[in-house]
């Protein structure tokens, strides 16, 4: 067992004793936090990463020691910094990582992600999901729950609908290529892709490929307001707060923004490889 899940393994059960000496049931709790019953039994089997709102929101309903419940916020607080092995998280499931991310999501307001592999989650359908869940759970010898995170990555998606939040993704031309699922699947995701770009709160770009980049295509990122980063690696998932950390990584995707191209111009980019799926080969 790795050193984060057993960390969460320790957060849960504390947080599972104040609840049950507050005499509160699972759903009771729920009730009053207005989050589904699953994330308090998720969170308390560590299946699950209880962030630091989450922690202050659980002591708050249960009126719990604020000294004891300052303690368990900075546990959190370690744990959603902890630069944790993918391989080993991913034996926990990559459904329970999906809701991680969802999690996130839902207390964010302004989206910023650069992605130079594939096409990035909150617009993927479910057949390409289905494709690369299924090289992830391969690579990282994850459970076999793909079924599971597919449905919670839709239900993520469902976050693009809300106007009260800004969606600014990036990627490169290269990304409409790359066949990493059957070329049909390949065409029902660029016709999705085409769908979202008429979004009012979704911006959309595409690095062409004569365009002249900023930098070199490396590591993709996710920016949740100016509040945090995070940074996948084939190894490691790091979640930067350090301010300086989300200067840097915020004006680099300004500076992939500045020769990205948007709207018509990268619905021309995608209709052009939509053509070159359709050509027999």
């Amino acid at each position: 067992m790795s050193g984060f899940h057993q960390a969460r393994m320790d957060l849960g059960a504390q947080l599972r004793r104040l609840r049950e000496n507050s005499r509160l049931s699972g759903k009771d709790l729920a009730e009053r936090l207005r989050w589904q019953p699953s994330k308090v039994s998720r969170i308390e089997n560590a299946r699950q990463t209880a962030t630091e709102d989450d922690v202050a929101l659980w002591g708050k309903a249960l009126d719990a020691d604020p000294q004891t419940i300052d303690g368990l916020i900075r546990q959190a607080a370690g744990l959603l910094e902890r630069q944790d092995s993918w391989r080993q998280r991913h034996r926990n499931g990559l459904a329970a990582l999906q809701e991680d991310v969802r999690d996130l999501e839902t207390r964010t307001r302004l989206f910023r992600a650069f992605e130079p592999g594939v096409v990035i989650g909150l617009l993927q359908t479910t057949e390409y999901a289905r494709h690369i869940f299924g090289k992830v759970r391969r690579v990282h010898e994850s459970t076999d729950d793909v079924d599971d995170a597919i449905r919670v990555r839709m239900r993520r998606q469902e976050i693009l609908y809300d106007p009260a939040r800004r969606f600014r993704f990036v990627m490169p031309e290269a990304v409409l290529r790359y066949r990493l699922a059957p070329p049909d699947v390949m065409r029902g995701q660029l016709d999705r892709l085409i769908a979202v770009t008429t979004l009012p709160n979704v911006e959309f770009g595409l690095l062409p490929f004569e365009a002249q980049l900023p930098s070199a295509l490396m590591n993709s990122f996710w920016i949740y307001d100016d509040r945090l980063v995070g940074v996948a690696t084939r190894t490691r998932d790091l979640l930067l707060r350090d301010a300086e950390d989300v200067a840097f990584y915020a004006q680099a995707f300004e500076e992939f923004c500045e020769v990205a191209a948007f709207r018509d111009d990268a619905r021309a980019l995608i209709v052009r490889a939509l053509d070159d799926y359709a050509r027999p080969r």
